[in-house]
């Protein structure tokens, strides 16, 4: 039997975690993904099928700091996602951790964790 990689893993969880995860106009998704280098953050209402705001470590916006794939990356991308979804007139979602463990633990928060936080912070409630 083959074993089951990582990948496989947070797939599995993703639509797991989909089938209960909904964004609508009055609550859309802040959707969360994660690569080794970069981050992208999306608010979605799944209702319209619609992309209400964006934001990655790719955008020019994000400048060419050189922590883009860690935890500082993704405090600077919760706080620049809450900042357009505010401007777009959203204040309240659903978040969506993309099949990723949300983890706070003794050796501290992990990258899910501090984007959620930075987007709190920012003015958006979950």
């Amino acid at each position: 039997m083959r074993p089951i990689q990582r990948k496989q893993f947070v797939e599995r969880r993703h639509k797991r975690l989909r089938q209960k995860v909904r964004g609508t106009a009055a609550r859309p998704r802040l959707a969360v993904a994660f690569t080794g280098k970069h981050i992208y953050a999306q608010v979605v209402d799944d209702i319209a099928g619609k992309t209400l705001a964006f934001a990655s470590t790719l955008d020019k916006s994000f400048g060419e700091k050189k922590s883009k794939g860690n935890k500082d990356g993704a405090a600077a991308i919760g706080k620049l996602i809450a900042e357009r979804a505010k401007s777009k007139g959203v204040t309240a979602v659903v978040f969506d951790r993309g099949g990723f463990r949300y983890q706070v633990g003794e050796k501290g928060k992990n990258r899910v964790a501090t984007l959620a936080d930075a987007a709190r912070e920012g003015g958006l409630k979950f």
